[in-house]
């Protein structure tokens, strides 16, 4: 389960920039529109001290961070959704990620232009709002004319159509309210799980996590902003204020010298706020082959993580052996840990903690 991260703005808001401080990679950044059309894909290790102490215990191991993707699409404009600036085909690159970071413009750079040819924040975070909603909407609305048809049929199939038209009725009013579709609170049982599946399946922009990467020339100055954003309901937990070409000038600086200077990288947080949404854990897989970090769900049970490893992991699950990572640190081995006593066998109902160490046991 890895991490995907979609970048998105209207033109010339520091997407691009982000992208290559996030990863590193040297992307066109040209001052205007639609400068990147195919849309950059970086893949970046996610830095977790808990990996390198456990990789200490096997240094001969290899080691295996957990992944993040990140992927900058193309400017968006006001009317995307209908094609504008190309914008439904620069959409279709995001319908697959995990969570959505929206940069917005906040600095003055008079040597940048801007679309709408003045700087608001809100007014922006408006024009992009409604181009991924209206854009989920064209979709709901052509599947519905499909499931009119069926949910007229008898039996199963007729009942899981009418099942599928409440949910996308539901989804539709929501976004004509321009309320976004995650989180849900609506359904429950049968519906909740349905409403996950249509969700997934249609890969609905508006049912994903969205954060607010604000692009600022001073991070100490944004009180005032912060308290604008909260009158429009966004709550701290998805806004962040970020100097970006700043941020960009320190990713390309070594260790020593952000030590040295007392800097400091915040894109980082981008990574740690986006689990927070999506509600995951890490786990991990260590011995004398490969130490390894991995991502599942929070309340995931030990056969459902056991199937990020292999799919087929879930089907064979027999037990899992577990320590938290700090009390096999503690013993320095497994062959020590089991000697204290410190290892547990886990069944198919134990749910997964943040920080353990598994060995999944399966059999066929």
């Amino acid at each position: 389960m890895s991490l995907k991260i979609g970048i998105v703005g209207l033109p010339n808001v520091g997407k691009s920039t982000l992208f290559s401080a996030l990863t590193k990679n040297q992307v066109d950044i040209n001052n205007y529109p639609f400068c990147t059309i195919k849309p950059n894909i970086g893949v970046v290790p996610v830095l977790d001290e808990r990996l390198d102490k456990l990789h200490a215990l096997f240094p001969q191991s290899k080691k295996i961070n957990a992944t993040v993707e990140f992927v900058d699409i193309a400017g968006l404009v006001k009317n995307a959704h209908k094609g504008e600036g190309l914008g439904n085909q620069f959409l279709s690159n995001i319908r697959n990620v995990d969570v959505i970071v929206e940069v917005v413009r906040a600095f003055l750079d008079p040597n940048v232009t801007h679309t709408e040819d003045s700087i608001d924040p809100l007014r922006d975070v408006g024009v992009i709002r409604s181009e991924l909603i209206l854009s989920d909407l064209e979709l709901i609305q052509k599947r519905k004319e499909r499931v009119l048809k069926e949910k007229r049929n008898p039996g199963k199939e007729g009942e899981e159509a009418r099942m599928e038209w409440e949910i996308l009725s539901s989804f539709e009013e929501k976004l004509n309210n321009e309320e976004w579709l995650w989180p849900r609170k609506e359904f429950a049982g049968k519906l909740e799980e349905k409403a996950k599946e249509i969700s997934r399946n249609f890969s609905l922009l508006t049912a994903k996590p969205l954060i607010y990467a604000v692009n600022v020339e001073d991070t100490r100055n944004t009180k005032e902003l912060a308290e604008e954003f909260k009158k429009r309901g966004i709550d701290e937990s998805k806004l962040m204020f970020l100097d970006i070409k700043l941020e960009k000038e320190i990713s390309e600086m070594s260790d020593q010298e952000r030590e040295e200077m007392g800097l400091e990288l915040k894109i980082g947080n981008l990574v740690q706020q986006s689990y927070a949404l999506l509600g995951t854990l890490n786990f991990f897989t260590s011995g004398e082959t490969e130490t390894r970090a991995w991502t599942t769900r929070k309340g995931a049970l030990a056969p459902e993580a056991a199937s990020v490893i292999h799919s087929d992991f879930q089907k064979y699950f027999i037990c899992a052996y577990a320590i938290n990572y700090q009390s096999l640190l503690s013993a320095s081995s497994w062959k020590e840990a089991r000697q204290k006593g410190l290892i547990r066998t886990e069944g198919k109902e134990y749910q997964m903690q943040e920080g353990d160490v598994v060995e999944f046991v399966i059999g066929k």
